[in-house]
């Protein structure tokens, strides 16, 4: 059978595009995500070199079935992408919301904790096993307003670079990927809950933010170098962000 990649948060952006870019690659790729009809849509247009599988990576136990569904298959399990995450708000740390940072950390951190050592064993006994992180340039840069985001990121690209440091000598690469501005059709949205105003204006007078399949390209990429070949943490911003807090915007 196929090698098996296993995407988490493919219902919609980087997630679906990765798991669309993965199959064209020769991967048998298992979409996970909680909407279970965006995963069904996503399969049928893949075609037979994927599987839709509902998870939830904020449940122990949903994680452990995805698990199981997996190793079901009966292929070599031998790439992980750690993609499900999210942020929620923009408010200053004085009243940040305690829900939100609590969410932020478990979608973003113990995710990739729980489907990392979900599927670790699955990924050594291949002998040829990556994980793929999707991380942010917040996962290094703070800035006002991304008090609970860019925490979460930071502690998401401490639990990476430990488990890289742990799992040397074993055949299992660890790679990062770090997005800056990347345009999707939900992650603002869903940061300013519903408001669609306040989504657009995060890109406003961007000529060319990033967009999924771009994320998707560069996930591909890494994934598929041989595998002696270890791009540890890859930095991706478009050529309008010159940094975390500089964006050129037209008039």
């Amino acid at each position: 059978m196929q090698n098996i990649a296993v995407v988490t948060g493919a219902s919609s952006g980087i997630g679906a595009a990765t798991a669309r870019r993965l199959a064209t690659e020769g991967f048998h790729v298992v979409a996970a995500a909680r909407r279970a009809d965006r995963l069904e849509e996503l399969v049928k247009e893949i075609g037979p070199a994927a599987t839709a599988v509902a998870c939830d990576v904020t449940s122990d136990e949903s994680v452990s079935a995805l698990a199981g569904a997996v190793t079901g298959l009966g292929g070599p399990v031998t790439l992980l992408v750690n993609n499900a995450g999210g942020a929620a708000g923009l408010d200053p740390v004085e009243s940040g919301s305690v829900a939100d940072w609590q969410w932020m950390y478990d979608v973003n951190v113990l995710g990739s904790l729980r489907m990392t050592k979900a599927l670790l064993p699955a990924l050594e006994a291949s002998g040829a096993g990556t994980i793929v992180t999707v991380g942010s340039t917040a996962a290094f840069t703070v800035y006002e307003g991304g008090g609970g985001y860019t925490a979460a990121k930071h502690a998401q690209t401490a639990l990476v670079g430990t488990l890289r440091l742990e799992l040397s000598g074993k055949p299992v690469r660890i790679i990062e990927v770090d997005p800056g501005m990347v345009r999707t059709d939900e992650f603002s949205l869903k940061r300013f809950g519903g408001d669609q105003a306040k989504a657009d204006a995060v890109y406003q007078g961007v000529k060319e933010p990033l967009t999924a399949d771009d994320i998707a390209d560069i996930i591909a990429f890494a994934a598929t170098r041989p595998h002696h070949v270890n791009l540890d943490r890859i930095v991706v911003r478009p050529i309008a962000q010159a940094a975390q807090h500089k964006v050129y915007r037209e008039k």
